[in-house]
C-alpha cells in the first residue's frame, strides 16, 4: 500500500525539498500541499490522507488548530498528524500532542527519520521518536500548567485511570517513559503481542488515538511525574 502524504509548511522550498525527498521512496508519494492550517485540513480530506507533516507556525490557522480539526473529525479517523517545528524544544509541540498529533520531527532531522517517521505514524505507531519527545513532555506539563492545561480540547481530555486494571496503569508508567513494546515485554516478562494487547486497550478505555496521547494522559493524571523512572510509582 502506498503511504499517501500531505505536506503543511508556510516556505514553498521547504515543501519541495520533502516532497522530493518522499516521492523518491516507493512506498509513499505526496498527494498535497498546504500554506496554512485551515488548507491542510482541507487537503487531508479531499486527498484522503494517510499522513500530514504538519508545521506549527503558519500564517492564519496554524498547525494546531489543523491538527484539532483533523483529529476531532470521524471522517478523518485514518489521518495521522506528525507535527515539524524547528525547535524541539517548543512549547506548542505539547499543545499539538493534546490536540491529537502522533509525534514531532525537528526540521533539522536526519532524511532516514523523516522517512521513518511517515511509516511509523502510517502504521498507526505514535512517533515517540526521537525520545526528545518525552523530555519536551515533562518539562511542559510542569511548566505549561499541566493537568490545568486542558483548553486545547481535540484530544487532549481523558477518563479517569480508575478505568485501567492494575497492570495497565503498570503498562501505561512503562509507555510513557518511554519503552517500546518490546522492551516493556522484556520488563514485564509476557510476549509483546501481550504487550500489544494492553496498549490497544488502554487506547480504548482513554479513548486515545495513539501512544503519544497516552503519554500526555500518563503524566497529565499524575500516575507518572517528571523525574520518575519508567514504571515507578508517583511520589
Amino acid at each position: 500500500m502506498t503511504i499517501r502524504v500531505v505536506l503543511a509548511d508556510d516556505q514553498a522550498l521547504l515543501r519541495s525539498a520533502f516532497r522530493v525527498l518522499v516521492d523518491s521512496e516507493a512506498d509513499m508519494r505526496v498527494v498535497g500541499e498546504a500554506s496554512d492550517g485551515a488548507e491542510a485540513v482541507e487537503v487531508a480530506r479531499r486527498e484522503e490522507a494517510d499522513v500530514v507533516l504538519m508545521d506549527i507556525r503558519m500564517p492564519g490557522t496554524d498547525g494546531i488548530v489543523a491538527t484539532r480539526e483533523i483529529c476531532a473529525d470521524p471522517a478523518l479517523a485514518r489521518v495521522k498528524v506528525v507535527i515539524l517545528t524547528t525547535f524541539e524544544q517548543d512549547a506548542y509541540v505539547l499543545r499539538a500532542l493534546r490536540a491529537g498529533a502522533c509525534g514531532f520531527l525537528g526540521k533539522g532531522a536526519e532524511p532516514d527519520e523523516l522517512l521513518a517517521a511517515v511509516r511509523i505514524a502510517a502504521a498507526g505507531d505514535a512517533l515517540l521518536s526521537p525520545a526528545a519527545t518525552k523530555g519536551l513532555i515533562r518539562r511542559f506539563l510542569t511548566h505549561d500548567g499541566g493537568a490545568s492545561g486542558g483548553s486545547d480540547g481535540g484530544g487532549g481530555g481523558v477518563p479517569g485511570l480508575d478505568v485501567l486494571t492494575a497492570r495497565e496503569r503498570e503498562v501505561l508508567s512503562l509507555v510513557a517513559g518511554g519503552l517500546s513494546n518490546d522492551e516493556i515485554a522484556g520488563r514485564l516478562t509476557v510476549s509483546p503481542l501481550t504487550v500489544k494487547t494492553h496498549v490497544n486497550r488502554i487506547m480504548g478505555k482513554l479513548g486515545a488515538r495513539d501512544r503519544a496521547q497516552l503519554v500526555v494522559a500518563a503524566y497529565e493524571s499524575g500516575l507518572v511525574r517528571p523525574g520518575a523512572q519508567p514504571g515507578g510509582r508517583p511520589p
